[in-house]
This record gives structure tokens, C-alpha cells and sequence, in this order.
């Protein structure tokens, strides 16, 4: 188990407890999505956390497979499917190159507060055009610290990581993202900013 997975698995029932800090945001970005997607369409997210955003999206497509590295998330996620009856969201521990789903499979994929965390960002956009139908959507969500003042995090990451108190966070910029979308086989359909500093980019890019 790595640094980032034990980090998430201890947060795992506190994050399930606190609220969303930006509703209003939240629901757009729901909003947003569910134009894109339709009954017959299969979809997947990865860094799914404890399942909130697929158990609202599960009502408008066939099927969810939500993927995370943290076990401890998923058993949440699992928990309140049942609870609501929700039979068509797969919960598996998983990162998106360990998934290994079939070539031109999926319709939608979603990366919402992911991109970020991870150290391998180029592979996994890569992995998210290769596993798209042509014409498929991805839907993202990624906080561009380098657009901001946090930016200067970049120097405490490791000592963070190191007590436990912070998980992999890698700094880029909005026109960083931008070009790895770009040079990842897709087109940008839309975009807005939030947050800090307008710091985060909700991106839909659809595959050429």
C-alpha cells in the first residue's frame, strides 16, 4: 500500500461526513455532465471517492464502473448504492492503467479532483483517449495550482506526504492542461473556472 492510498483510506470516513464546501458549483458541474449523457451509455470514473457524484449520474446511463485507490472509499461508496438501490455502479480498488478496460469501449470517462494527485498525468490521459469511443466525452474537474498562490506548496509536498498530512499534489497551470488534453487526441468543448483565484478548470474535451 502506498503513501497516497493509506492517506485517503484515514480520510476516507471524515471526507464521507464533511459537506461539499461549493453546492451551488457542484450542481452545475452535475448539471453540466448529465446534458452529455444518455440511457444506453456506459461510463467510468476514476478517483470516484465515496460514489457521490456517479450515484447521481447512475440514473442517466447503463452503467458505472467508479474506480479508486482507496478500498476504504469504495466499502463507503458500496454502502450507500445498497442503501439506495442502485444496481448499476461497479465499485473497484483500482487506478485507471491497473483498469486495463477494452480499447473504444466507453462513452463518458470522468476525472473530477484527480488529475492533479497524480504523478503520471500525460499516461493517464493517454490511457482516458484509448479506452474512449471516437466521439467520446471526458469530463474533468482540476485544481491548477499554478495559476494561484499555492503554487508554492510545491516545496512542502514531500514533507507532508512524509507525516501523513497531505497526499501527492503536483502543481500545473491551466494552459499546462490544456496542451496535455490537446496532445492526448482530444478537442476542448468547454471550460469554466472556480475556485481560489478562478484556480480550477472544469474541462469537457471530447475525443477526435
Amino acid at each position: 500500500m502506498n503513501i497516497s492510498e493509506k492517506f485517503w483510506n484515514k480520510k476516507a470516513e471524515g471526507y464521507a461526513k464533511s459537506p461539499i464546501s461549493d453546492e451551488e458549483t457542484y450542481k452545475r458541474k452535475l448539471t453540466e455532465t448529465q446534458i452529455l449523457l444518455e440511457k444506453k451509455m456506459r461510463l467510468l470514473e476514476f478517483g470516484c471517492g465515496t460514489g457521490t457524484t456517479a450515484m447521481h449520474h447512475a440514473p442517466h446511463v447503463l452503467h458505472i464502473d467508479a474506480i479508486d485507490i482507496s478500498e476504504n472509499m469504495l466499502d463507503i461508496g458500496r454502502e450507500k448504492a445498497n442503501k439506495a438501490s442502485v444496481e448499476n455502479i461497479t465499485f473497484t480498488r483500482s487506478t485507471l492503467i491497473e483498469f486495463n478496460a477494452d480499447a473504444a469501449s466507453l462513452d463518458v470517462v470522468l476525472g473530477l479532483n484527480v488529475l492533479h494527485l497524480l504523478p503520471d498525468r500525460q499516461s493517464v490521459l493517454t490511457e482516458v483517449a484509448r479506452i474512449l469511443k471516437p466521439g467520446g466525452v471526458f469530463v474533468s474537474s482540476t485544481a491548477c495550482l499554478g495559476n494561484s498562490y499555492l503554487r508554492f506548496i510545491k516545496p512542502i509536498v514531500p514533507l507532508g506526504k512524509l507525516l501523513g498530512i497531505m497526499p501527492d499534489v503536483y502543481v500545473l497551470t491551466k494552459s499546462d492542461l490544456a496542451s496535455e488534453v490537446h496532445n492526448s487526441g482530444f478537442t476542448i468543448e468547454r471550460q469554466w473556472h472556480h475556485g481560489i483565484k478562478d484556480a480550477v478548470v472544469f474541462m469537457v474535451a471530447r475525443k477526435l
